[in-house]
């Protein structure tokens, strides 16, 4: 018996050495890198909330074949490249990064742990990925938007239902990540011919931001898409109808919580794909052969009591574009 207790013990020390326990078999770990707090658990309107239960759906078992590591900056981007290393120290099988930030700081941290993205990016051009087709290295993802940002779109729709609107405002936020945003923003909003004064979130105080972008006396807003802003998205819409601007979101979810609409993919549907990549990989898929995945349906959806309380009178043929109207 004390000959067996021995080894057990030298093996248990050995599958220690590095950091990190040894996997059982059947058993995946799971990193996950955000640059926000940690969401409510099962949050249906976060990606990383919602994650765990597409995955269950898939046949895995939080805490039994799953063990999550999840690791958030809470707005500290700085922290980021930190809590990347820490996640390849204890030996993840996988990393799911959330933007472009937490992408770049996983990928600086790890040339060999597969890493799937999630995000609003060009990441060829931020070179995350060679092509679309082929990512090569350990980097794939799934996009939210099939090119760019949608920003064109976006605004010719903001526009449809405010057409005296020719100052439009842009909410962006702090972290670089969004700058690929403004910039294609601000050149859809040149071509169209509207003034596009850009107001950034700084340390979460939105008060301050919206003082700043109301002095510019905008008759619209455009707001960024970003993990932080749907996060906070009821501050955001509460401000908006409070100084009565008409806004256009990224996710369905803001338009159901009173913001007057938005165009874009469903998260749930994205957050599904994102799952069955992790899925692929956990069963033995190379990320590099894994192509980045983009969205085949987008939504316009309308707040029809935003807008009415707006004053706004939306077009029969706007209403017809829409795949959802909230009355």
């Amino acid at each position: 018996m004390q000959r067996r207790a021995f080894i057990a013990v030298l093996a248990v020390g050995a599958a220690r050495v590095g950091g990190a326990a040894a996997q059982p078999a059947g058993v995946h770990r799971l990193g996950i890198l955000a640059p926000t707090e940690a969401p409510r658990q099962s949050d249906p309107h976060s990606a990383t909330g919602s994650l765990p239960s597409y995955l269950e759906e898939l046949g895995y078992v939080r805490g039994r074949s799953l063990i999550l590591e999840q690791r958030y900056a809470a707005g500290r981007l700085a922290n980021l490249s930190a809590l990347a290393r820490e996640l390849v120290r204890i030996r993840v099988e996988a990393i799911v990064a959330i933007g472009s930030s937490a992408t770049r700081a996983a990928k600086a941290a790890t040339s060999t742990i597969p890493i799937v993205f999630l995000g609003n990016i060009d990441p060829i051009a931020t070179g995350l990925v060679k092509s679309l087709a082929r990512p090569e290295a350990n980097v794939t993802g799934v996009l939210i938007a099939p090119a760019g940002t949608l920003a064109g779109k976006k605004l010719e729709l903001l526009k449809e239902a405010v057409p005296r609107a020719s100052r439009i405002a842009f909410l962006s936020h702090e972290d670089p990540g969004v700058r690929g945003q403004e910039q294609e923003t601000r050149a859809a909003a040149e071509a169209l011919g509207i003034t596009l004064p850009v107001t950034r979130v700084v340390g979460g105080d939105f008060e301050r931001a919206f003082t700043a972008l109301v002095a510019d006396r905008p008759d619209a807003l455009f707001v960024a898409a970003s993990t932080y802003f749907m996060r906070d998205r009821k501050r955001i819409i509460e401000l908006a109808t409070r100084h009565r601007l008409p806004a256009m979101y990224e996710w369905p979810q803001q338009v159901e919580d009173g913001g007057l609409m938005s165009y874009g993919s469903d998260l749930a549907a994205v957050t599904r794909r994102l799952s069955r990549y992790v899925d692929r990989i956990f069963k033995g898929a190379r990320p590099g052969d894994l192509p980045v995945e983009q969205p085949t349906e987008l939504q316009l959806v309308v707040n029809l009591r935003t807008a009415r309380a707006l004053g706004l009178s939306l077009s029969p043929a706007l209403l017809a574009r829409a795949a959802r109207v909230i009355e």
